[in-house]
């Protein structure tokens, strides 16, 4: 698993790179001393894994996340010298972190947590994530977890379990970067992720309805009505 240290504290990255020094799955391809280089790096070295440190002068590991793009976003585990609220956010929001001075349990525990989602076979595909921010809450967001996506203007709307953030990002740059097989623009608002739909009717001037896992429904404009069919086999 290749890793990536950024830390603006040069003896935090030197204790954290002695203790992943006992993980012999854990490659530590580089560290970064703030934002700007750990941006640079992640497009360079394309890590499996980031230790991120949150509280960073000019540049915060939450804006970190948030300047990534969809297909660079590793997997991270959160460290943090301060016990504070966002602490809690990250616990009821499945985002890992490490508390300072990491301690070597923890930090095993943590491993463990994320191991299992990082590619295990050469050349594989990584999982597509997103970080979202939405005031004092965060996630970082499986995209195939997303069942829809909503255009606001220039934001997004991400529409997983039963939460509802927006996203900085046009739904036209997000379609650009999705898997064409799994996300279907639906019509110019909205596009729907195809495992998430349960059943599909006609409706009235040729369009078709689609109706999601979770019951919503979303209207397929008639022009994209007869390419839903063929992908569906309808």
């Amino acid at each position: 698993m290749k890793a990536l240290i950024v830390d603006d504290e040069r003896l935090a990255r030197l204790e954290l790179r002695r203790l992943l020094a006992a993980h012999g799955d854990i490659d530590v391809a580089g560290e970064a001393r703030g934002g700007e280089e750990a941006l640079a790096l992640i497009t360079s070295l394309a890590p499996d894994l980031v230790f991120l440190d949150i509280q960073m002068p000019g540049m915060t590991g939450f804006d970190v996340l948030e300047r990534l793009d969809v297909d660079d976003m590793p997997l991270v585990i959160f460290t943090t010298a301060y016990d504070t609220y966002a602490i809690k956010a990250f616990e009821l929001n499945a985002l890992d972190y490490l508390l300072k001075p990491i301690a070597p349990a923890r930090l095993a525990s943590a491993l463990a947590r994320v191991g299992s989602r990082v590619p295990k076979a050469p050349g594989s595909i990584r999982l597509t994530q997103v970080f979202v921010r939405d005031g004092e809450r965060c996630w970082i967001v499986r995209l195939a977890d997303v069942f829809l996506l909503e255009s606001e203007g220039n934001y997004t709307r991400l529409c997983f379990g039963k939460e509802r953030p927006l996203i900085r990002r046009s739904l036209n740059a997000l379609e650009a970067r999705l898997d064409s097989t799994v996300f279907f623009r639906a019509n110019r608002q909205q596009m729907i992720n195809l495992p998430w739909v349960r059943t599909v009717d006609a409706s009235v001037g040729g369009g078709l309805v689609a109706t999601l896992k979770d019951g919503q429904t979303v209207d397929v404009s008639r022009r994209q009505a007869a390419r839903l069919r063929e992908i569906l086999s309808l």
